[in-house]
């Protein structure tokens, strides 16, 4: 899990962040600050990989904060000013959110970070955590044969069993390595290698056949060669 802070002064930004954290899942929310203050003190005290980091506070700027710490946190900006965004980038940061932050743009922004983390954290290449039934379960991405999506949740079809989590088939694309999976249908993401057979319309994992949707059907090309 990537271990994150919120440090912001407003409530209602930190309350906006926390719930598209909680919505994408991966994201472990080890605390919210008001202040730079306080946010130092956790950086102390914790591992923390990200920082969503609000520009304009009391006492402390985010952008004096940042400059202060010696090996700061991957850092993700959230401001209501735009014209910030110059400094945010030559500071290093991921991504610069404009608030009121979307879910979509949330999105985007994690995208942009899972291509900036090491290895991907090295966690998310070799296997990922999904919560299930209020827990948290490791799955290997070697051992996941597909992901089918029913209605708000994905069904995980794993060779140890079968899971269910609450996640949306857009999360799961971004969180899984795209070397390893590839999605053939709008509720079907598959793993390549235990892709058994495929044909104009259908591919068999695990003996299920699942078919493959207009649209996913280029995504299968290359694939379709090495197979051959």
């Amino acid at each position: 899990m990537i271990r994150c802070i919120i440090v912001d002064d407003e409530p209602l930004a930190q309350e906006v962040l926390e719930t598209h954290l909680r919505r994408f899942g991966q994201l472990e929310l080890v605390a919210k600050c008001p202040n730079a203050i306080e946010a130092f003190k956790v950086l102390h005290d914790e591992r923390i990989d990200l920082m969503f980091l609000d520009i304009r506070m009391p006492s402390i700027s985010g952008i004096d904060f940042l400059k202060s710490l010696k090996s700061p946190p991957k850092v993700i900006f959230t401001t209501a000013y735009s014209e910030y965004a110059l400094t945010g980038f030559e500071l290093d940061g991921v991504d610069y959110l404009l608030k009121p932050v979307s879910y979509d743009r949330f999105e985007t922004s994690m995208k942009k970070l899972f291509r900036v983390l090491p290895d991907k954290q090295t966690v998310l290449k070799n296997y990922t955590y999904f919560k299930v039934s209020g827990k948290l379960v490791k799955v290997m991405h070697a051992d996941l044969l597909f992901a089918q999506s029913v209605k708000d949740y994905i069904l995980l079809k794993t060779t140890k069993g079968n899971l269910l989590t609450h996640m949306t088939m857009k999360n799961l694309a971004i969180l899984l390595p795209g070397e390893m999976f590839v999605r053939v249908h709008r509720s079907y993401i598959v793993n390549i290698s235990h892709i058994e057979t495929i044909d104009k319309n259908m591919v068999k994992v695990a003996g299920v056949p699942i078919t493959i949707g207009d649209n996913y059907k280029t995504n299968l090309l290359g694939i379709g060669q090495d197979k051959k």
